[in-house]
């Protein structure tokens, strides 16, 4: 299966993609009303964790997708699929505020690794957008297979360099 044909078939069973994405938020609520003020007890700060990656990871595989598209194979923003780049990014964004509001991050096991990934994969992305604009490497004919290996290959870079001088 290509990549192609998941998101093929994401769009014909749209009702799979959004009770996903809103039944995460949806969750994330209703804990906060259940545990009001203990968000950073241990049942409720582990629900908040496996929630945060349930959204997180789609939703920055989205952003990352649609700056590929947008920035590098200059597609156009009329041409965005809703169900698999709009939905993953505002049910995101809107689990996140939901879970701010129950309980600060900081009691939240785990976040500093997805935040930490978050802004390699934004550091990354920008290496490459500069990379292509000074047209060092020209990224437009590459297929996405291609592409995500190259952005792994970075990330595993910048995460190795980072620790190094961290140290």
């Amino acid at each position: 299966m290509t990549l192609r044909e998941f998101f093929d078939y994401l769009g014909a069973h749209p009702f799979i993609v959004l009770a996903y994405f809103l039944g995460i938020p949806f969750t994330a609520l209703l804990a906060g009303f259940m545990g009001k003020g203990e968000g950073h007890l241990s049942p409720w700060k582990y629900l908040y964790s496996v929630l945060i990656y349930l959204v997180c990871v789609p939703g920055i595989f989205a952003t990352a997708f649609s700056v590929y598209l947008f920035i590098f194979e200059r597609g156009s923003i009329m041409n965005a699929n809703i169900l698999v780049q709009i939905v993953p990014v505002l049910s995101m964004i809107l689990t996140l505020s939901i879970i701010q509001r129950s309980v600060p991050f900081d009691y939240i096991p785990g976040f500093d690794k997805i935040s930490t990934l978050i802004t390699m994969i934004c550091a990354v992305l920008a290496l490459m957008y500069l990379l292509d604009r000074t047209r060092l490497v020209v990224w437009v004919n590459l297929p996405v297979g291609y592409f995500v290996l190259i952005l792994a290959a970075l990330l595993f870079i910048v995460r190795w360099g980072t620790k190094r001088i961290i140290r």
